[in-house]
Parts: structure tokens; C-alpha cells; sequence
């Protein structure tokens, strides 16, 4: 049988220590981001020379304030008893705070590949790679504690389980897979596809990576990143090991082995070449050349607004089937059954 409340959300909804938590987070980074505004940045940190992307030199600083102001005021007891229209806008600006400081860390993406595949010919650069870490825990812990807050007044407003927290409007478990996880996980596959079309056509040469063993690492991963892990997200194998696998055919697979994955790839892509196609639209627009030719490498601008969009697709696909597995694999609430 659900329990329900209709009172204030009991202590056991989330997010009550979350907001203090990111606020000095937030806080003591924002300090580092300041120091190095006044004059006292270390050399270069990324191969563009600053470590972050958007919000550079002070307007870092400034994004961090924001922040750090909408998290006190999440952390305040006082919010929760705010009106409908001073909490919509506390809402709004934590989620628009939170994605500004993660996509100022989109390098991030280039920092994991060329710290895991270092002969692969991506300069590595660890200072600015902290950096870049240091800000998207810092917009993830931020978003993490605006939902929170918006899970709690959704249990005090509309009543919800006091042992899970979700509302009683809240979704259950998925019993299969819906038809938009399929659809959006072979999206993502037409998008690494399409992707290596586009490089075929140019050469396969005509890469800025290095060749070796970290090569051959990162195409296998590649390969493999595009087509078994969105399909593991819709298929009954990314559930269940197949029979044709020794030691473990039929048992369960662990949730965190497909979907921590799936959703740490899918975010990097749709940040990073988000923004990138952001960018080329900008600079065309203005009738620039988004990649001109350098370091050896000319390429037609064509193949960039093939290649780039289709990373931008596989990302997004393999988020929204991200999304599905994770409700398809989640485990009920004991009391409410959500």
C-alpha cells in the first residue's frame, strides 16, 4: 500500500545537506577561478591556452557567484516555503547556472581521452583538466541540488511516498522498452555511421591522431561506444547476459555496467559537439570558416558539418536510451511501488 503525505516533505526527501555541500564547493573554486583572473594563472591549460570555454578570466568568477547565490538560497529552510513564483525562479536560475558551468568544462571530454589514451596524440594538460573537472562536478552537484529541491516541493504539493520521495504522479519501473529508447538508440548508432562515412570519404589518413596501439584502442572503443553500448540500452543483453557468455549467461547485468557508461559518454558528446555546433553557426554566420586549415590538417568545411552534427546525434540518442534503461532497470519502491 503507497504512503502518502500532504504536510511539509519529511526528513527523509532528498537534497537537505546537497545544497550546503555544492555551496562550498562552488564557493572554494570560485576563490581558484579569482586568484587566477587577478593575474596568477599557471601557463597554458588546455591546447586553446585557457582551461575553460564561454566563461573565461572573470566572467568564470561571475558564473561561480551566480551559482554559489541560488545554492545559499536552495540551502536555506525558508525556500521551501516560498511561493510558486519565487520558487520558478529559483529553479530557473540553478538549471541555467548549472548547465553554464558545465558547459564551460566541455574540454573535459578531450582531457578523459587523452589521460586514458596518451599516445594517441591529444595534449594532456593536468592542471586544466582538474579545472575542467573541478566545474562540471561543480554544475553537476548544482543541478543535482535544484532537482532536489523540485522533488520536495513535488512531494509536499502534490503528495508523494515519505519513503522514496517521488510523487504520486511519478512514473513506476518501465515493463519493457519503449518504442522512443529504440528509435533514439539507433539514432545513436546512425550517428557513429555516419561519422565514419564522413571520414572515409575523406581518408582515413587525414586524422590529427597518432597512430599506435592507443589508436587502435580508441577505434575499437569508438566502434564499440557507437554500436553495442546504445544498443545494450534497449536490448534484453544489456539486461541479461546472452547464453553464448561463460560463467555468467542468464544472470543479471549490473545497471552500472551499461548505464554509467551510457550516460558519461552521451553527456561529454552532446556538451562538447553542442557547443561546437553552436560555434561553427556562429562563425559561418558571420562568413567565417569555422575550421580553417592548420597544423597540417585541411579538411573541406564540409566534412566538419557532417562529422560534428553526427556526434551531436549519437550523443543525444544515447542519452534518451540512457534514459529509458535507467526506468526500464529501476528498482520499485518497497512502499509505493514507483
Amino acid at each position: 500500500m503507497a504512503t502518502t503525505i500532504t504536510g511539509p516533505a519529511p526528513a527523509r526527501t532528498p537534497g537537505r545537506r546537497l545544497p550546503a555541500a555544492a555551496l562550498a564547493w562552488v564557493t572554494a573554486y570560485g576563490a581558484l577561478r579569482a586568484y587566477w583572473a587577478a593575474g596568477h594563472r599557471p601557463g597554458d591549460l588546455s591546447p586553446v591556452g585557457t582551461d575553460l570555454v564561454v566563461f573565461t578570466g572573470w566572467g568564470s568568477v561571475a558564473l561561480c557567484g551566480a551559482a554559489a547565490i541560488v545554492l545559499a538560497a536552495l540551502a536555506l529552510a525558508r525556500a521551501d516555503r516560498v511561493g510558486r513564483g519565487p520558487r520558478l525562479a529559483l529553479t530557473a536560475a540553478g538549471w541555467t547556472a548549472a548547465v553554464c558551468l558545465v558547459a564551460s568544462g566541455a574540454m573535459l571530454l578531450l582531457d578523459v581521452v587523452g589521460g586514458i589514451l596518451p599516445g594517441l596524440g591529444i595534449g594532456f594538460y593536468p592542471l586544466g583538466a582538474l579545472s575542467r573537472a573541478a566545474v562540471v562536478a561543480a554544475g553537476i552537484t548544482t543541478g543535482l541540488s535544484v532537482r532536489a529541491y523540485t522533488v520536495r516541493h513535488a512531494v509536499r504539493d502534490r503528495a508523494g511516498c515519505a519513503a522514496c520521495g517521488r510523487p504520486a504522479t511519478a512514473p513506476g519501473p518501465l515493463d519493457r522498452t519503449p518504442a522512443w529508447a529504440f528509435w533514439a538508440a539507433y539514432l545513436a548508432v546512425a550517428g557513429c555511421v555516419t561519422r565514419i562515412v564522413a571520414q572515409a570519404v575523406v581518408g582515413f589518413g587525414e586524422s590529427p591522431m597518432s597512430a599506435g596501439p592507443s589508436a587502435v584502442l580508441f577505434e575499437a572503443g569508438f566502434v564499440l561506444g557507437g554500436s553495442l553500448l546504445p544498443l545494450a540500452l534497449v536490448h534484453s543483453f544489456g539486461r541479461t547476459w546472452p547464453r553464448r557468455v561463460p560463467g555468467l549467461a542468464g544472470r543479471r547485468v549490473p545497471r552500472r555496467l551499461v548505464l554509467w557508461p551510457g550516460t558519461a559518454i552521451s553527456g561529454g558528446l552532446v556538451v562538447y559537439f553542442g557547443l561546437m555546433l553552436l560555434q561553427m553557426c556562429w562563425e559561418r554566420l558571420h562568413g567565417r570558416n569555422p575550421f580553417p586549415p592548420e597544423g597540417g590538417l585541411d579538411l573541406p568545411e564540409a566534412f566538419f558539418w557532417v562529422a560534428v552534427p553526427a556526434y551531436f546525434a549519437w550523443g543525444a540518442g544515447m542519452a534518451a536510451a540512457a534514459r529509458g534503461y535507467a526506468r526500464r532497470t529501476r528498482t520499485p519502491c518497497a512502499s509505493c511501488g514507483r
